[in-house]
């Protein structure tokens, strides 16, 4: 059994191919399905199967995609009632292809419709758990009460995931593979270990998940401290409940202009740029979420501050950048949502006063300073206790809980989030001295 694991960085998302006898299966793909076609090329195999554990909140899947490019199957649990031509995949369904069984568990946690694919030949076993049982952790159960076909209670499914984990996976061997859909850095769950893959031996001896414990223990501790949600999940869900549209076709009618000076009025703008670069022009009504490399947390910042269907300008700094970071839009299905894509003239006439770092440090108490840091990160203390705290996902909607009567000084643990949290403070503030502490927050942390 051949397995390759592809990552996405930015979400911290894995997919994979399985290669037996000149066949190609296909968990859990990521929006755009290019790399998968070029790995069949050269594999030399046809693509026939894809596998989807669940409806995904936090990426587009390009399932239907492969399916009418390549003619693949798709399999999904009979749960998710898709709203596209699938065969159903549940317990007692299976799938041969070469010397590889591929079978079904239902394995509801993280979504009431979430399967674990189980891939199996004469020398090994792969277990493709999706959301539901990830290295070192588990899915969180609070996504589905708001979105999807099926929608369900935090509590309802966190009892599905207890019994899920303490069930379903018992009969398996130690020597299992285990294949998560994601790692550190995803919003998909809390404390996700940066190992990529596991055995099952390993998580049932150090993943907090397979302890002895009563169910209540298991929910309380489940849904304790889960990081926040952003407002694509939702979206992201019900689009994958449908299937998305082909992405070069939905990326190719994007308008570009080059050196603008003006937009639209009143439509908010995404400036992916570099805070340095922002700083010293930017265009109106302009929110400074960084794409610089895949280091930074894009996709997960701009649908955390963008809402889904909301209109937005999004600026570049070079042409160099245009595939990359619209590719990294339509990741989310925000790509539907531009109005444009520009590159900037040097005339543009919005800029940053410039901050006075030696003058913060004597008289912090001439500066309102707001934290924008999550609030599991607030469990350990503020930097500085004077601080108002709004956590960047909010501050759209609860600018208005700040005062405004002196200069205000936006700080985050790293200095990536403050970028946007004083530009977007600087659109609501419109006579007020908005400042980013930036890096310099290490010299106070």
């Amino acid at each position: 059994m051949n397995i390759k694991q592809f990552k996405d960085d930015p979400l911290a998302h894995y997919s994979y191919a399985i290669v037996s006898d000149g066949k190609m299966a296909l968990v859990d793909p990521a929006r755009n399905p290019m790399p998968y076609y070029r790995y069949a090329e050269e594999q030399k195999v046809k693509i026939v199967a894809v596998f989807e554990t669940h409806p995904h909140a936090d990426f587009i899947s390009s399932h239907l995609q492969i399916h009418q490019q390549t003619g693949a199957h798709i399999y999904v649990s009979e749960m998710v009632d898709a709203g596209y031509k699938h065969k159903s995949f549940d317990e007692g369904d299976s799938f041969k292809m070469g010397s590889i069984t591929f079978k079904a568990i239902n394995t509801p946690g993280h979504s009431p419709d979430s399967i674990t694919v189980v891939a199996e030949n004469d020398d090994k076993m792969a277990l493709f758990t999706g959301d539901t049982l990830f290295i070192k952790d588990v899915g969180r159960p609070d996504l589905r009460e708001d979105s999807g076909n099926k929608k369900a209670k935090r509590i309802d499914l966190a009892k599905k995931m207890y019994h899920s984990i303490q069930e379903k996976f018992k009969n398996f061997p130690d020597e299992a593979l285990i294949y998560p859909a994601h790692g550190a850095g995803s919003l998909c769950g809390k404390n996700m270990s940066s190992d990529s893959s596991g055995t099952l031996g390993n998580e049932r001896q150090g993943n907090w998940a397979f302890n002895e414990q009563t169910e209540e223990e298991f929910v309380e501790e489940i849904l304790k401290d889960q990081p926040f949600i952003p407002n694509y999940f939702g979206y992201n869900v019900d689009i994958n409940n449908s299937g998305a549209e082909n992405v070069q076709k939905t990326m190719a009618v994007a308008n570009f202009h080059l050196m603008v000076t003006e937009v639209e009025k009143d439509i908010l703008v995404i400036d992916t740029r570099d805070e340095k670069l922002f700083k010293n022009g930017h265009l109106p009504n302009s929110f400074n979420i960084m794409a610089r490399s895949e280091k930074d947390k894009f996709e997960t910042w701009l649908g955390a501050i963008v809402k889904p269907k909301e209109a937005f300008y999004l600026v570049l700094e070079s042409v160099e950048k245009f595939d990359e970071v619209l590719e990294r839009v339509a990741k989310i299905g925000y790509e539907n949502q531009l109005k444009g894509i520009v590159t900037l003239s040097a005339e543009v006439s919005e800029k940053n006063d410039k901050f006075n770092l030696k003058d913060f440090r004597k008289n912090k108490s001439s500066y309102t300073i707001v934290d924008i840091r999550n609030n599991s990160e607030l469990e350990d203390g503020k930097i500085f206790e004077e601080a108002f705290t709004v956590p960047l996902n909010e501050l759209r909607d609860e600018a208005h809980q700040i005062p405004s009567h002196k200069p205000i000084v936006v700080h985050c643990a790293g200095g990536y989030r403050s970028a946007a949290g004083s530009s977007i403070l600087a659109n609501k503030f419109e006579h007020t001295k908005i400042y980013d502490l930036g890096e310099d927050i290490k010299e106070f942390s």
